[in-house]
């Protein structure tokens, strides 16, 4: 069973920035897209950003310009760099794996990310 395990989450003032981590179990090479996910209770789980296995990077609107999503599938990790937060970035962040044989979809346990002054 694929794990994916997160971290970099935490407080951070309005205008800060956090960089997530994102370590697979297995090879980075082996998931067909990556990516990161957010979710505020009360509300369904949103993309925030995903990238191919070859290719640019898809990004929520509300995050373009501010956030950028990276591979290494050498070292099997994706990351988040988000700068220029705000409070409304406040939210678990979940990682994610794709194939798509299968199709199979995995999911890290989720970093929590506050913003608040």
């Amino acid at each position: 069973q694929v794990q994916l395990v997160e971290s970099g989450g935490g407080l951070v003032q309005p205008g800060g920035s956090l960089r997530l981590s994102c370590a697979a179990s297995e090879s980075g090479f082996s998931f067909d897209a990556m990516g990161w996910y957010r979710q505020v209770p009360g509300n369904e789980r949103e993309m925030v950003a995903r990238q191919l296995r070859w290719g640019s990077p898809n990004y929520a609107d509300s995050v373009k310009g501010r956030f950028t999503i990276s591979r290494d599938n050498a070292k099997s990790t994706v990351y988040l760099q988000m700068n220029s937060l705000k409070p409304d970035d406040t939210a678990v962040y979940y990682c994610d794996a794709f194939r798509n044989l299968g199709p199979k979809e995995y999911w890290g346990k989720g970093t929590l990310v506050t913003v608040s002054s």
